[in-house]
């Protein structure tokens, strides 16, 4: 998002010039009020915490005061929110986590056939950064024999780390971007898996209903290979869409659905609306 402020603002230099038409963004951190409400909400909501740590969050977080974490009540209570979260991934809710591997010193088993390389740990099927861990062992193997760049079929598994979050340098906002961008012609697309707890499809709600956009196209759901992909809006100058079923990592998640909507995107075309 500052990457694109940076395009349009450098724009009046002629030499400098980028033809910027629009840019895509995958559960973004945009506005921190709203992400921890969206945060604390999403988590109560999926069962994460209980009601009491709810209510207590509700009634002594302000999430729009920076002085909000001095409050001893809130600041236990968040703690409680994300202490749940370590027995699951915060990045995928419906993932299993790795049990008993230690990821620095992780094992993992390769095997070859025909056209398929799998990588994986024995220890622990079904974690959900396959694509992550698997495309950077990939590279590292195509240095050591070109073979490994005709496979591309690839599977492996670990764990994920989840804790609170760390005060970091990011802005406390990015919405006025959203205005300046959408103001001068710059074509927005939000997405967001929506089983993602750490940036959840709530905070984003949040954050993009707090600009007040008229809405074009109204709440439906879109479609890729005659299934619900997720459910989409069209306000003006913006569109939000969730993936139904993916985690924070979307294309991880759904690589195919991923693919037709990056296309659509391109394409200047609305995802199919209908089976």
């Amino acid at each position: 998002m500052q990457l694109a402020e940076l395009i349009i603002d450098k724009n009046n230099d002629p030499s400098l010039y980028i033809d910027l038409k629009g840019i895509l963004l995958g559960n973004p951190e945009t506005s921190s009020a709203e992400d921890w409400k969206g945060i604390v909400d999403y988590g109560w909501s999926h069962a994460v915490i209980s009601d009491e740590t709810y209510r207590i969050i509700s009634e002594n977080c302000d999430f729009n005061s920076s002085d909000t974490w001095s409050n001893p009540h809130c600041k236990e209570a968040v703690d409680e929110l994300f202490k749940q979260y370590k027995e699951i991934d915060i990045y995928s809710l419906y993932t299993p986590v790795c049990v008993g591997s230690d990821n620095k010193s992780m094992k993992v088993v390769m095997k070859q056939a025909s056209n398929m390389v799998i990588i994986y740990s024995p220890l622990c099927p079904g974690s959900w950064e396959v694509m992550i861990h698997a495309w950077i062992i990939m590279q590292k193997l195509s240095t050591i024999d070109p073979m490994f760049k005709r496979h591309s079929m690839l599977a492996m598994v670990t764990s994920s780390e989840t804790g609170a979050y760390a005060k970091s340098d990011s802005e406390n906002s990015v919405l006025p971007i959203y205005k300046k961008l959408i103001a001068v012609g710059v074509r927005i697309w939000v997405y967001s898996g929506d089983t993602d707890g750490r940036v959840p499809v709530l905070s984003t709600r949040y954050s993009l209903n707090s600009l007040g956009l008229p809405v074009v196209q109204a709440w439906r759901p879109w479609y890729h290979q005659k299934q619900v992909s997720g459910w989409l809006q069209e306000y003006k100058g913006l569109t939000f869409a969730t993936f139904r079923g993916a985690g924070h990592e979307v294309p991880c998640f759904k690589p195919s659905s991923s693919l037709a909507f990056f296309k659509s995107f391109l394409l200047g075309k609305s995802p199919p609306s209908s089976r």
